[in-house]
């Protein structure tokens, strides 16, 4: 009997790892805005907040990326699609410049891949 319940709570302890890193809801909020405005992205607790951030396509912008997290896993953000990597430094504004790109979902994540989000660009 202990060895059936061991298994169980390991088996279900997995699915809240992959749940929480993986498939989990969205945990900032998707925000909209114009070329002139700041847009701060922190890097806390595990997380982009906000992690889904629309602006528009066909201009160049400027993200500012404010990482609080000391661990190593937030210290690169990687915008593959783009071809865009940068260090974040720890308690520091970092910018890091998107230019001017087709319309489209544009994913963007640590080297891990642990921390992710996606710019849209419509």
């Amino acid at each position: 009997m202990g060895v059936i319940l061991v298994n169980l709570i390991g088996v279900l302890l997995m699915i809240a790892i992959v749940w929480w890193f993986w498939l989990g809801p969205a945990r900032g909020a998707s925000k909209a805005v114009s070329a002139e405005d700041k847009l701060q992205i922190l890097v806390k607790d595990g997380v982009y907040e906000p992690d889904y951030i629309r602006l528009p396509a066909g201009r160049a912008t400027t993200l500012h990326f404010l990482r609080e997290d000391p661990s190593p896993c937030s210290e690169w953000v990687l915008f593959p699609d783009l071809e865009i990597s940068a260090e974040l430094a720890l308690h520091q504004d970092t910018k890091v410049t998107i230019p001017a790109a087709k319309p489209g979902e544009y994913p963007f994540s640590c080297q891990m891949q642990m921390y992710r989000g996606i710019l849209i660009l419509e």
